[in-house]
């Protein structure tokens, strides 16, 4: 693969990307107006969240590791996607707080075993100067479907206002059509020992000891960081608890989709040029200006121009952070090593979130988006301080 070829294999991945994302962010915007017309407080959707995020996350780094393990992937992919498919009919099915964490659960399983084996496949189609291109390259198909998810879910409700139970038995459809595509991807075989091949649940904490000094340095700043980062659907509850329409909150998430969409590519193809920390921490300013910002409770204009900002934010961490990590690890250990962060990322977010509802409750929304804000500062200076080799 020469440094400006995508793979067949990227691009399928990314495809089935676009349409499970198409799917669930059908759903993500009006989670939280569904959820409130059912009864969820604040806190309880940040409980929510947090379970959901919980439940990928030490599904993550299980079946990462099992994965690396079996040096399989496409079988863990497959599942995955079929899981969080099958999910969203089931939303439909009944209100009941029970049901709906359950619910909420199957979707986030799906993704626990699906992300590390993914993300592996992505780091063996790549190598170290063309990474970060690949990983943004499949978060701006992921992110064109965050996009089309919400447009369709408001030209929906724009006919049948308030009817969400027929939008979960419509996302069942582009959820689906991913899984069928994963059938064209096949596995690679990658040669050399495993860190970890112990067998057990939680044996991929193992992975800590054995894992480089570097990526210990990495995996503490950007734990740091997942907890101050709480779910983003608090930020679509401050824009309807400012007192903007359901129909404006979708149409600010889908502007930020467009723009994480629109830059992801181009910041992968920037990081792999002037370096993957210069741009992560260039986004880590980035969010600490959007959650300042909304903590003033701002126009709807200034709520558009700070989405876009988070747009640009979103596009230069998440999928910057993974081609960091499987840059400085083993290539027969990407998917543990991917797999641990995730795992300790979904539970501080579950954290985070729960902090998040926590501070809503008690104070007011603009306490929440200070703390992460002066959080995120803190986080940037731990990046600058600290020396790394493989940047």
């Amino acid at each position: 693969m020469n440094k400006i070829k995508i793979s067949r294999a990227v691009w399928i991945l990314s495809i089935v990307s676009l349409l499970t994302d198409v799917a669930s962010e059908m759903l993500y915007p009006v989670m939280p107006i569904y959820l409130k017309s059912i009864g969820f407080s604040a806190l309880l959707i940040g409980i929510l969240e947090g379970f959901a995020e919980a439940t990928a996350g030490f599904s993550k780094g299980y079946f990462g590791n099992l994965s690396d393990r079996l040096n399989k992937r496409v079988l863990f992919v497959r599942a995955g996607y079929f899981l969080s498919a099958i999910s969203k009919p089931m939303l439909a099915a009944f209100t009941f707080p029970f049901w709906v964490f359950l619910s909420r659960g199957f979707d986030r399983f799906g993704k626990g075993i699906r992300t590390s084996a993914r993300d592996s496949i992505l780091s063996s189609e790549s190598t170290p100067e063309t990474k970060a291109r690949v990983f943004g390259l499949h978060r701006a198909m992921d992110t064109a479907g965050a996009m089309i998810g919400p447009v369709a879910a408001l030209v929906f409700l724009y006919f049948y206002p308030d009817s969400f139970v027929p939008l979960f038995l419509i996302a069942f459809v582009p959820g689906m059509l991913g899984v069928v595509l994963t059938y064209f991807i096949k596995d690679k075989v990658i040669e050399g020992p495993v860190s970890v091949s112990k067998k057990g649940f939680f044996s991929f904490l193992l992975y800590w000891k054995s894992s480089t000094k570097e990526y210990r340095k990495l995996v503490i700043g950007l734990l740091f960081f997942t907890l101050i980062n709480s779910s983003d659907i608090f930020l679509l509850l401050l824009i309807k608890y400012i007192g903007y329409s359901n129909t404006e909150v979708i149409m600010v998430y889908i502007f930020y989709n467009l723009v994480y969409a629109l830059v992801s590519y181009p910041v992968g193809i920037l990081a792999d040029r002037i370096g993957l920390k210069n741009v992560f921490t260039i986004g880590l300013i980035m969010f600490a200006i959007v959650y300042g910002g909304m903590a003033l409770t701002p126009s709807l204009p200034v709520v558009f121009i700070l989405f876009s900002v988070y747009g640009i934010y979103a596009a230069s961490t998440e999928s910057i952070s993974k081609a960091w990590i499987s840059n400085i690890s083993q290539r027969q250990d990407v998917a543990t090593a991917i797999g641990f962060y995730t795992s300790f990322g979904s539970l501080f977010t579950m954290l985070a979130s729960v902090l998040a509802g926590f501070l809503w409750s008690t104070f007011n929304p603009s306490v929440t988006f200070a703390v992460s804000a002066v959080g995120a500062v803190v986080c940037v200076l731990y990046f600058r301080i600290i020396r790394f080799n493989k940047v």
